[in-house]
């Protein structure tokens, strides 16, 4: 285990191998152990372009049709990276990567990622760096550093793993791409629109992959219903509802330059209103208010609120209706309801176990839901981290790109905007309000700004994006 200023180790092409098949063959069972055992534990918590717009794909009005939204298919594609075999990868490339965070999602990342078929971490980085040095012992990674440059520069990584907090995100997936090292980055991408366009752009400038961490879309509850909406087997979708409860509120200092209930909450909930709807929306309707902590009521805006409520209109007259609050006495409270015209399926909460207690006055599970985001999430984002690594295995599209990312935040900008000015928000005016003189050079333009020269308003995020490199390589065929 070594720092990254000594001498780099010997490479595992100098040390006695086993086959490729042998090996795939491990990491897979490893994978497999993996998940067992972290999904048995309970945690607890300690363009407008100037002359012209940029266009990917086919322009439409934001509402009408999807811009960057597969269809649900029959079967989820990412079961199949739990189970990758040589063959099916071919054992032929092997994908070394860095991760930058070595917190509680860092080492999440980490732990999946060591277990991943072809994949090694080769670096990890925190600014704390004894961090850094017990994640690399732990997970037997080579080197570990203080400076997240370090992963970034180094000529052996291909792949780049960020998981720091979220004001470093925007940055650091600009140094990636201008590196040439493909992307899996925690959402959000940025903090604000202009700067989230730009790190998507900056890595289809230089055609590397960005895929954006949502992890709920890859939780089994949640695919299991959007299976069964493609599948039609409760009929057209009529009506989505989701709640997202926490366990109990955030300190003060958290909520306090978070940039409110609906960024730092809700977008979670608003992407999977659309990741089950299977289009994109047309309007929000939001409110908020607060009833836990008091003291947040001095905080600006959304920050002001721990309860909130939205309804988004989709096209066909799909409603989805979101309720979110920071507290929930009776642990953390995640479900999903869809009606459709000829049945409904819903989820329930996830449990650390299966036992039921009877006794004369109670019926019911014996323990409390999971109370902490990691225990009832850690499935997810284990397949969600193997879904990249098998994307870049076998160099197929990466299933949560950086137009997902981006059509979040819009929707999470245009609830705030809702809440605010008390009135339905059509998420094109959102997009409108976005301005590139150049794909990497974007801007928030105020309502009483005067509009710049060659300024074209757009209303499909799709239109302030050059193509990605998945969409490049089909275009080349």
């Amino acid at each position: 285990l070594l720092p990254v200023e000594a001498a780099h180790p010997p490479t595992l092409s100098t040390l006695p191998q086993a086959t490729a098949r042998e090996t795939m063959m491990l990491k897979s069972a490893s994978l497999a152990l993996f998940l067992s055992a972290v999904g048995a534990s309970a945690f607890t918590a300690p363009s407008h372009v100037g002359r012209s717009a940029v266009v990917a794909g086919p322009s439409s009005p934001l509402g009408t049709t999807t811009f960057g939204v597969r269809r649900p298919r029959a079967s989820s594609s990412f079961s199949s990276a739990l189970s990758m075999t040589a063959e099916e990868s071919g054992a032929t490339k092997e994908i070394k990567v860095g991760v930058i965070g070595c917190g509680r999602i860092g080492l999440v990342h980490l732990g999946a990622i060591t277990k991943a078929p072809n994949v090694t971490p080769v670096i990890v980085s925190n600014p704390t760096v004894s961090k850094a040095e017990a994640a690399a012992k732990q997970y037997g990674v080579p080197r570990f550093t203080g400076d997240a440059m370090d992963v970034i520069t180094d000529p052996e990584v291909d792949a780049v793993w960020i998981c720091s907090p979220s004001q470093y995100h925007a940055e650091q997936i600009k140094a990636c791409a201008a590196n040439g090292k493909d992307i899996f980055c925690e959402k959000p991408i940025a903090t604000d629109l202009p700067e989230t366009v730009e790190a998507i752009n900056a890595c289809n400038e230089a055609g590397v992959k960005l895929m954006i961490g949502l992890q709920r879309r890859f939780d089994p509850n949640f695919q299991r219903v959007r299976t069964a909406i493609m599948n039609k087997e409760v009929g057209n979708t009529i009506m989505i509802k989701l709640c997202s409860r926490d366990p109990s509120p955030p300190p003060f200092e958290y909520v306090k330059g978070g940039g409110g209930i609906f960024a730092d909450m809700a977008v979670h909930d608003l992407d999977m209103t659309r990741f089950l709807a299977g289009e994109d929306p047309i309007d929000i309707l939001a409110i908020g208010s607060c009833h836990i902590d008091r003291s947040i009521e001095a905080l600006e805006g959304s920050e002001a609120f721990d309860t909130a409520s939205c309804i988004v209109r989709y096209p066909n007259g799909v409603q989805a209706m979101v309720d979110v609050c920071r507290q929930s006495s009776y642990g953390y409270d995640q479900r999903a309801e869809v009606l459709g015209t000829s049945g409904m399926i819903s989820t329930d909460n996830v449990y650390p176990n299966t036992a039921k207690l009877y006794k004369p006055n109670f019926t019911g599970n014996a323990d409390m839901p999971f109370d902490f985001f990691l225990s009832r999430y850690m499935e997810a984002y284990v397949t969600e981290t193997v879904a990249f690594c098998e994307s870049l295995v076998n160099d197929t599209p990466v299933p949560c790109t950086g137009i997902d990312g981006l059509v979040a935040l819009i929707m999470s900008t245009a609830a705030d905007k809702s809440a605010k000015e008390n009135r339905w928000v059509k998420f094109k005016e959102v997009v409108g309000d976005v301005y590139c003189s150049e794909p990497t050079q974007c801007e928030l333009l105020a309502g009483d700004d005067m509009f710049p020269e060659g300024f074209k308003p757009v209303t499909d995020p799709q239109e302030l994006l050059l193509p990605d490199v998945d969409q490049q390589k089909v275009a080349a065929r």
